[in-house]
């Protein structure tokens, strides 16, 4: 297929052109490069630097790109931000999705699959957490990803677009070539290593005394390529909805600092702060639905491999991509 593939030189997005390309699709990468690296393209894609907001550009790249198929990873995505800055987290999540729905229908895209994540549902109501389970976010971020979900379920109604969302948990790891770099770090695994790397004196975990087994908080970590091969499923004809990606099993912050250890061979020094506000103890997807309806079967469960390709990675790029 032709896929066009949109925020393509980020974390999660340049895996997936990866993959996708590696079992034949032909990929066109669309990405503004604010968040995203150029380095961080396959050089077998066709690359269109753009933002969403220029509806013009958009309809134009898909055009040449004969696309078939839309990906759609290009979002911000810090919750925080979201929190001081509501207005560009609406702007380019639900309007510059917008633009690229509509521009995708008029050339012709019958599958969308869209990048959402576990923030729609706010603090859960039980645990693991499902598809069905009430979406209350708490944030911004969360919201303007449910408010395109519902965008998504009227275009299918209305136009009989197909598409896929997916509810990320927790990315992590790397392929052999593309890994983690933002240039703002909020996510745990590289942090952690950022402090074997020397680049940090010590790692922070925020909250000791939760409802826990060790008293850290609890997250469902996903391997970077299980995600990625999840899309690529969501490309068969007629699968459609809404589905959870994770392993269904959490490990606690001081879990992962552990397996960091081990797989590093390096102490980490640790300091314990207060909680932050809204943190919930413990988030764990159910995915038994992606496994039913399309066929997912994540092939790097583990933590100890999850980190092992994250430090693999890390070793290889120690100052991450150059661009």
């Amino acid at each position: 297929m032709n896929v066009f593939v949109t925020g393509g030189a980020g974390y999660i997005g340049s895996v997936c052109v990866e993959q996708l390309l590696n079992i034949g699709h032909n990929v066109t990468v669309f990405d503004n490069l604010t968040e995203g690296h150029r380095s961080a393209v396959d050089p077998r894609a066709q690359f269109v630097q753009g933002d969403l907001q220029d509806r013009p550009v958009i309809a134009q790249a898909l055009k040449t790109a004969q696309a078939e198929a839309v990906l759609h990873f290009a979002a911000n995505a810090l919750v925080g931000e979201s929190m001081t800055n509501p207005g560009k987290y609406f702007r380019n999540n639900v309007s510059g999705g917008l633009n690229l729905l509509d521009s995708a229908l008029e050339a012709g895209v019958r599958k969308f699959v869209f990048s959402s994540t576990c923030a729609t549902y706010g603090v859960p109501e039980r645990m693991p957490m499902t598809e069905d389970l009430a979406q209350k976010p708490v944030n911004p971020y969360g919201e303007s990803k449910l408010m395109f979900e519902r965008i998504l379920s009227w275009y299918h109604q209305l136009h009989r677009l197909e598409f896929v969302a997916f509810r990320y948990f927790n990315a992590a790891g790397a392929s052999g070539q593309f890994g983690e770099h933002h240039r703002i770090e909020t996510h745990l695994i590289p942090n952690v290593l950022q402090v074997v790397q020397g680049k940090k004196s010590h790692c922070e975990i925020f909250g000791t005394d939760y409802p826990t087994p060790d008293g850290t908080c609890i997250r469902d970590y996903i391997h970077i390529i299980d995600l990625a091969q999840a899309h690529i499923q969501a490309l068969d004809p007629g699968k459609v909805g809404f589905f959870n990606l994770g392993n269904g099993d959490g490990y606690s912050v001081k879990e992962v600092i552990q397996t960091c250890e081990k797989i590093t061979g390096k102490a980490i020094p640790v300091i314990a702060k207060p909680r932050r506000p809204g943190d919930p103890p413990k988030l764990v997807a159910a995915a038994v639905k992606a496994r039913a309806e399309l066929g997912w079967n994540p092939q790097y469960p583990k933590l100890e491999d999850i980190v092992r390709t994250a430090w693999a990675w890390h070793q290889a790029h120690p100052e991450g991509y150059p661009d």
